[in-house]
């Protein structure tokens, strides 16, 4: 079991919450907490746990005090030895500290369930005198309603209570404490501490409806056997946690951090949804349904995308079970029509929508790491359905045999500038409309993933050739998308297979008549602007002609039910095609709305459009291209905190969205750069998502949604999934595969500037530069010099 040593100045990540492997959180009303080992605040500086019960308070407070000779301390920075994390577990962890000269002190917190937390206190008098002590568990709440936390006795006992919200607070201390003098509510313990003696104290909080309530289980949360609670939960993290040691602590931490943190996001199947699922950030503002079945919850808690379950897989490569029971799980919303939702919740909320093609690539996934035969078996038919579903004319309109996506939302990429509706700088443009290449790529994958499963279950050539044929035909769309002048991929016209660059052809204010005379060599699409300040009291409706008068050309009439909001005004895209305009007709303006007719942009750039790399699609010299012009280059992808999701900014106010790092795309960028032999740059770029994430985690103490590609800042979220550290990429990079503990994949060499040593189950892994030594956990080993890729098993 490893014992870090971190402090204020480490990596750290200190938040809480209830474990779904050892407990049944509850979905709906989930208590999480954050530990603080000091604070820049002197009046908040303390060791303390905090919360907010979901926004059901302001905050609540936990926190020590200890006294000796009428000198007491709270504040870490006075401690003669300041607060280090020891032990870090998803729901419990280990600080020591020196509180006052000779008194050495070890705190555990422990969340065991969602509606209480405990702590216990081992205070070692290190010092050849006997010592009279205090030691004193301070609480405040701030309420949004409700009263403060005040003393009382409840069944004759000195315990803490207040009320906030409908819910009741209770703290409760072993060992028959009084309640202390202030200024801070508190219980109190007088304790005389011998020579080298020992002594340690236990006590919870528990909020629940009732005063009462909440001190019964209080009390039995404190009164649980601790060591072995401890015990259980720390053979849990080794049998699905991998220690990996790097040459550097802070790459450590933030491995170990990620894989935890991500354990830490799951909560327990219910009818709704079978297998365990997770939230996109536990955090603690997060946790409470108002409804009080979380059908209100926000974005990050309302169900599972693919892309993030993909992420989260490849973060927890010591729990492979975590991959099959996602996939089940969005497997079980397959209707008749074979599609799948593309975000079902536990509280049967559903993103009503076909979900990104991923599927079967994490089934595939999975399979490769346990050769589960039965669960291939039970879902090929599955898959093959969810695939074929793609190609309805629901999602491919002019039959084509080249689907589109549906809306922006089933992307993973909500901000991109051309489809996005929120930004100013945004263009709105119906995502249905162009051919992208992410979807594109992502259908290609999900059909090479579906050949090798026939291949492995021995299906009849006949169903494997028909998912192929249909692979080349994508795979000729994604050729016609590439843009040799930028060896990069583009988005395209889905009717004329052209990429457009924007151009205002006509614009006025209030109702009328334009007259733009605008032609063209081939067939154009427009973009209709409404500029507005009160776009949901407007009903606009719009006419174009190719002609001036009605009778001859090409009309369309845009109504208003069509225009969609975005900033600023409305916004709707044309579905017919135009080689001229002679009349742009509006109806149901003020005289002060403006109307602007533009060609749709599909010009921009964005990480997405590389997703080709990852689904092996370029040739080996396209790749190169791709790579060394784009990926590569410090004016497009290459900054120093990971690939960005624009290559330039649209606009300065656009930084923030155009700088953003999104994990996920990283790790599947990285994953391509390997398929492709760049091992040193996924090498380099594993170092850049490191560098973000480890600065964050020493800064602020925690994970951000995004990082900003220049400065390395958080952005969005906290303790967002899409922040963890790329797990998987690091793995992969490093060329090492643990498939069970007596089997191992090893591929490529140790780029890295030190050996890495993994421990898993009593199978060690020491990688260095030159050779790996593989020892099983019955003391055999093996030693590998070969960079081929090759299983070493025992």
């Amino acid at each position: 079991m490893r014992d870090w040593s971190l402090s204020l100045g480490d990596p750290l990540y200190l938040s809480l919450a209830a474990d779904a492997r050892l407990c049944k959180p509850d979905y709906v009303n989930d208590h999480i907490w954050e530990v603080e080992i000091g604070a820049a605040d002197a009046e908040r500086a303390a060791v303390s746990l905090n919360t907010t019960f979901g926004l059901r308070a302001r905050s609540m407070r936990l926190f020590l005090r200890f006294t000796e000779n009428n000198n007491s301390v709270i504040d870490p920075n006075t401690f003669v030895s300041k607060p280090s994390l020891r032990r870090y577990y998803p729901n419990f962890l280990t600080l020591d500290f020196v509180p006052l000269e000779a008194l050495n002190v070890t705190t555990e917190f422990w969340v065991p369930e969602s509606h209480a937390v405990a702590g216990r206190v081992i205070l070692t008098n290190k010092s050849n005198a006997t010592r009279n002590l205090k030691l004193e568990v301070c609480a405040a709440l701030a309420p949004l309603d409700g009263q403060s936390i005040i003393p009382t006795q409840q069944q004759l006992v000195n315990i803490l209570a207040g009320q906030t919200s409908g819910i009741a607070p209770v703290i409760f201390m072993t060992g028959g404490p009084k309640h202390g003098p202030g200024p801070h509510s508190s219980l109190l313990l007088e304790l005389e501490l011998g020579p080298g003696s020992t002594r340690q104290i236990t006590f919870a909080e528990a909020a629940l409806d009732t005063v009462p309530a909440s001190f019964e289980l209080a009390r039995r949360s404190a009164a649980r056997p601790w060591e072995a609670e401890r015990t259980r939960i720390e053979m849990l993290d080794a049998s699905q946690v991998l220690d990996i040691r790097t040459g550097d602590a802070d790459w450590d931490a933030a491995l170990a951090f990620s894989q935890k943190a991500a354990h830490g996001l799951f909560f327990s199947g219910s009818e709704k949804l079978p297998n365990p699922s997770f939230v996109n950030a536990r955090h603690i503002d997060n946790g409470f349904s108002h409804k009080g079945d979380g059908t209100d919850y926000a974005p990050s808690w309302n169900g599972q995308t693919p892309l993030d379950a993909y992420y989260i897989s490849s973060i927890l490569q010591g729990a492979p079970q975590v991959t099959k029971n996602l996939v089940l799980n969005f497997l079980s919303t397959q209707n008749g029509d074979g599609i799948v939702d593309s975000k079902p919740g536990l509280a049967a909320q559903r993103g009503k929508l076909i979900a990104a093609p991923l599927v079967a690539s994490l089934a595939w996934k999975y399979y490769q790491a346990t050769q589960d035969d039965a669960f291939l078996a039970d879902v090929y038919p599955k898959l093959i359905k969810f695939f074929w579903a793609w190609f309805s004319p629901e999602h491919d309109r002019n039959r084509d045999g080249v689907p589109e996506w549906d809306h922006i939302l089933q992307t993973g990429f909500e901000d991109n500038p051309l489809f996005d509706v929120w930004h100013p700088w945004s263009q709105g443009l119906d995502i249905s409309l162009v051919h992208s290449p992410s979807l594109e790529a992502l259908l290609y994958r999900e059909a090479k993933s579906i050949v090798k499963i026939a291949k492995k279950l021995g299906k009849n050539e006949e169903e494997t050739m028909l998912v192929q044929s249909q692979a080349e035909r994508i795979k000729t769309s994604l050729i016609a998308g590439w843009n040799a002048n930028q060896s990069f991929y583009s988005y395209r016209d889905r009717e004329t297979g052209l990429v457009s660059t924007g151009k205002e052809i006509a614009h006025k204010k209030g109702n009328g008549n334009m007259r733009p005379k605008a032609e063209f060599e081939s067939g154009v699409r427009l973009l209709i602007e409404i500029q507005t300040q009160s776009p949901a009291a407007k009903r606009p409706e719009v006419e174009i002609s190719e002609y001036f008068t009605k009778s001859k050309g090409e009309t369309e009439i845009i109504l208003g039910h069509q225009f969609q909001w975005r900033s600023g005004g409305l916004v709707a895209t044309t579905q017919k095609l135009f080689r001229r305009i002679g009349r742009v007709s509006v109806t149901g303006l003020d005289e002060k709305d403006k109307i602007v007719v533009k060609l749709i942009d599909t010009s921009g750039e964005d990480i997405t459009l590389a997703l080709p790399l990852w689904a092996g699609v370029p040739e080996t010299q396209q790749a190169n291209a791709m790579i060394g012009r784009n990926m590569m280059m410090a004016d497009r992808f290459d900054r120093p905190f990971g690939m960005p999701s624009l290559p330039l900014s649209p606009e300065p106010e656009a930084d923030p969205v155009s700088m953003s790092v999104h994990l996920p795309w990283n790790q599947l960028i990285g994953e391509g750069l390997l398929a492709y032999g760049f091992r040193a740059e996924a090498t380099r770029l594993t170092a850049h998502l490191m560098n973000a994430v480890i600065q964050n985690l020493k800064q602020h103490h925690a994970f951000y949604q995004r990082y900003h590609a220049e400065t390395g800042a958080g952005i969005g979220e906290r303790n967002s999934l899409n922040g963890f550290v790329p797990v998987g990429l690091f793995m992969q990079t490093l060329g090492v595969a643990i498939l069970s503990a007596t089997k191992v994949k090893l591929e490529g060499k140790n780029l890295f500037p030190w050996p890495v040593t993994i421990k898993y189950k009593g199978l060690t892994v020491v990688r260095a530069a030159e050779q790996t030594v593989v020892t099983f956990p019955n003391g055999e080993s093996a030693i590998v010099k070969d960079e081929q890729p090759c299983i070493v098993e025992m």
